[in-house]
This record gives structure tokens, sequence and C-alpha cells, in this order.
């Protein structure tokens, strides 16, 4: 039996979730579009894989223009996408969490529409029109994040005509994890915190975000697919994926298999490192620096 978690409120606490990887040009610009939002989150914490300095520069700027960023960095030991977002779970206090990779400008209502949409037993999946390499050029370029409809070489394009007739009528709910995207998702934290959030064996590129997902629907969470609304466009870079089949395929395999609900090797770990950082008195020399 699901807990309930009560209706959603305008004062629920969000929190934006971005994942960010040595690419500060896209993060500057994902973070000129934050600034934009109707509804601004609470929160924004930066999941950061292990960039170097540049990163944290751009990071330090938009926090000193006001932004509420809290910057979760790890050893660039590499691709770990799932460990970083445990952590920035972990550091949050917010209900509900908007998880974004930070190489997307957002629409200015995205937040607003994430909120809107959420339901107690829900978490979901949006759209993300893929960007052409010249309109990417373009906006890096300016540092505007303004996205014409009518782009050069979008993909998807449909999907970027924001409409509450139109998402009421093309949304749906779904029962698998086809089209699972960790780039444009939102659920509840305490949704998060039971499945124990992302499996820290994807240490690779991997399905990480549908083995997530995979997990949240076999605690009864229904997943709503949706269009139309919470539009984040995706900047062009190559591919990551593997040319050949990815060994990472059998974790998703498993846990679709038994029906898994919990990651052995996941959220709680930071929880409790967490929980031991908060409780550690402060010297001190601890508070004075030295």
């Amino acid at each position: 039996m699901l807990s309930q978690t009560r209706a959603l409120v305008p004062s629920v606490r969000t929190c934006l979730l971005i994942t960010t990887y040595n690419w500060p040009e896209a993060l500057r610009l994902t973070l000129a579009s934050v600034a934009r939002q109707t509804r601004m989150p609470e929160e924004i914490v930066i999941a950061d894989d292990g960039s170097g300095p540049d990163t944290r520069a751009v990071i330090d700027q938009w926090r000193g223009r006001g932004l509420p960023i809290e910057h979760v960095w790890q050893e660039d030991v590499g691709f770990r996408v799932a460990r970083s977002r445990n952590s920035a779970i972990a550091c949050t206090r917010a209900d509900y969490i908007v998880s974004i990779d930070g190489d997307m400008v957002l629409h200015p209502r995205f937040i607003e529409d994430h909120v809107n949409a959420a339901r107690p037993d829900w978490f979901i999946q949006g759209a993300r029109p893929r960007l052409s390499p010249e309109t990417t050029a373009k906006l890096l370029q300016h540092g505007v994040p303004r996205v014409s409809l009518f782009a050069r070489g979008m993909q998807q394009r449909p999907y970027a005509l924001r409409s509450t007739l139109l998402s009421k009528l093309m949304s749906r709910t779904k029962t698998t994890v086809v089209g699972i995207q960790g780039c444009n998702q939102s659920f509840w934290r305490e949704h998060a915190v039971r499945v124990n959030g992302y499996d820290e064996r994807f240490n690779n590129w991997g399905p990480e975000d549908r083995e997530f997902a995979a997990r949240l629907l076999h605690i009864g969470l229904q997943r709503r697919q949706l269009r139309h609304l919470a539009i984040a466009f995706h900047l062009y870079h190559p591919t990551r994926a593997p040319l050949e089949k990815n060994p990472l395929n059998r974790l998703l395999e498993e846990t679709l298999s038994k029906r898994a609900v919990w990651a052995e090797h996941g959220l709680d770990a930071h929880l409790r490192a967490r929980a031991a950082s908060i409780a550690q008195p402060v010297t001190r020399d601890a508070r004075s620096g030295q």
C-alpha cells in the first residue's frame, strides 16, 4: 500500500536537480533559463560528476545573482551520474524534485507546469525537443535562452508547442519504461527514498534512469507522460551511447524480471552521510576556518 503523499499545494517545496559535467557554456545557458521561470524552485541542486573550475565559476556567478544553488561535486573517476543524483537527492529538503540535465533550455513555465501536473502517486516524464547543431551554436554564442517553435532543425517539433488543451488530449498514463529520460522528469522525494534512489552499479553510460523508473512503477506509482507542457529543449551534442550492446542493460533487465523495488547500492548511504555531517558538532576552529 502506497503512503498517502499529501495533495499538491502551491506552497509545496520544490527542488530543481541539474546534472552536469564539464560543459560550463551549456550550464550557463540552462541557469539563465532557470532565472526566467514563472515559478522559481525553492532549491536548485547541481549534481556535478567531477567538473573543473570553469563550471564552479559559472555556478558562483549565478549564485551571486540570487539563484538558490547548492553545488554537490564528486571526484571525476568516470561516468557516475547515478551516484551524483543520489548525492543531490540526499542534500535537498524539498518535497518534490524536478530533474534535468545541464545542457537544456527550459520554457519559462517549465517548473510551473511540472508542479501543477504533479499528483500524489505519479511520477512525470516530459518531452525534450532536440535542437540542431546550428541552433545550439547560436544559443551558446549569444547566451540568450529563448528558443522559437520554428527553430532550424529541431527534432520532435510538435512537442515544442505549449498548450494546456493539447496536453489534456495528448498526455498519457503508461506502465512501461520505454521512452524514459532522466533529463526531464519529476517525482516525490519520499518515493525516491522508498526505492533507495538510483542504482550506483551504473558506473558508465546506461539506462540508470529507466531502471529507477521501473522501481517506481513496481511500488505502485503511475507514470504520467506529459506532452505540450513542461517543455525543455535539449542542446545538441554527439551521443554518448555505446556503439555495441551495453553490458549495463542487464541491470535493468534484472529489475524488470524480478520486479525489484530496492537498489542495494543507492541513496541510503548518502542519507546516512548527510545525517552524520549535520549531527557533527561544530568546533570553534571549524567556525573560524582554522
